[in-house]
């Protein structure tokens, strides 16, 4: 994704569901999106690498249904882990339960393994959300921790699964 797809980012993040295990369900501003995470998006986003957002649309009707999240773990802190990719995702409440993100996340995950230079992948959630968590278990991922994640944007108790590829 790009600074072009700012109204696919706007339109995603207005539904308070999808947004319940991101930020406690607060919708983002067109102005947050412009300003915060358009930069931010376009500070890891490295395409030769797989960094960035991948854009999911349905095949078969091209519409968007959601994004994968591809950065360096702890990215925005002093000290990045360029070996340990952390994955997420993000999706339309209309896309749930039909094991897309799964899909979409698998494919991912396969193409960041080939393409080798890392030797993990770690996905976060909060801890009741167990959609996303059981796609992490799909993803063969094992549970590492609870702990803080330290963002610029705010710090968070989230659990932490792993995988060592």
């Amino acid at each position: 994704m790009s600074a072009k797809d700012a109204e696919l980012m706007f339109q995603l993040d207005q539904d308070i569901e999808v947004m319940r295990y991101i930020n406690g369900g607060k919708m983002t501003t067109r102005k947050e999106i412009n300003e915060v995470y358009i930069p931010r998006m376009e500070s890891y986003t490295n395409s030769q690498k797989g960094w960035g957002l991948w854009k999911v649309m349905l095949q078969e009707s091209d519409i968007f249904i959601g994004s994968i999240l591809v950065r360096p773990m702890g990215f925005f802190n002093e000290s990045p882990d360029y070996q340990n990719l952390e994955i997420g995702w993000r999706f339309s409440r209309n896309s749930w339960g039909y094991g897309y993100a799964t899909e979409a996340a698998t494919q991912v995950v396969r193409a960041l393994i080939e393409q080798g230079g890392i030797n993990k992948l770690t996905a976060l959630a909060f801890e009741e959300n167990t959609a996303s968590i059981n796609i992490m278990l799909k993803l063969g991922m094992q549970y590492l921790k609870k702990d803080i994640h330290k963002d610029p944007l705010g710090d968070e108790e989230v659990v932490f699964y792993q995988l060592e590829v």
